[in-house]
């Protein structure tokens, strides 16, 4: 059920403040724990209140708990909230087996919305991905969560996305129960709105 992969499997959610990675990355420690995994998790961020880096660290495993963060190259599976923030976590954390998943759409920091920086062409970032990774897979995330008419889902898409990722020790079905339970208190409108990110048809796109 579980599959087979070395241990402890290391995945990783980055994003920025207030894309909901951190419920991300409760939601999917909830999967594996359902699924039977001992599992860890640990976060690292900067600003986040004001569109900085956040970065979930989550491991999995059968045999015993090990530490909170992923050591540097080390990253089974990056989950990337936003595209440049996918490049940083993979500049440290990546190998030659890693699989990335990117959201495509950027958030320009304040920086770049006034001029004072540059933000680098999203097509140059997966170029660097590709040369980072084993395997790179890209969808708009940001898009799907307009279209569901609620861009705060843009995290239960990307967890839709996670689920459907090859090679994956968890399972579609784990994530569906993990979302019952965790969406248990809420109001019924953001229930579905959830639901309807998840289940939305997501096509991922290797480069």
């Amino acid at each position: 059920m579980m599959g087979q992969f070395q241990e402890p499997f290391n995945l990783m959610i980055s994003g920025v403040g207030g894309q909901g990675n951190i419920l991300a990355s409760g939601l999917t420690a909830l999967a594996a724990t359902n699924a039977g995994f001992n599992v860890v998790v640990g976060e690292t961020y900067g600003a986040s209140q004001r569109g900085g880096s956040v970065t979930s660290h989550v491991r999995l495993s059968t045999r015993r708990e090990y530490g909170p963060l992923i050591p540097y190259g080390r990253a089974d599976v990056i989950v990337g909230f936003e595209p440049l923030e996918a490049l940083r976590a993979a500049a440290k954390y990546a190998h030659r087996d890693t699989v990335v998943i990117v959201n495509t759409a950027p958030v320009y920091p304040v920086s770049v919305i006034f001029k004072e920086a540059d933000y680098p062409a999203v097509a140059r970032i997966l170029e660097g991905l590709k040369t980072l990774a084993g395997r790179v897979y890209t969808l708009d995330a940001t898009d799907l969560a307009r279209r569901i008419g609620d861009p705060r889902a843009l995290n239960m898409v990307m967890i839709n996305a996670l689920a459907s990722c090859p090679g994956l020790p968890l399972k579609r079905p784990h994530f569906e129960e993990a979302l019952q339970e965790f969406l248990g208190g809420a109001g019924s409108e953001q229930r579905e709105t959830n639901r309807r990110a998840f289940e939305i048809a997501v096509e991922l796109r290797e480069i």
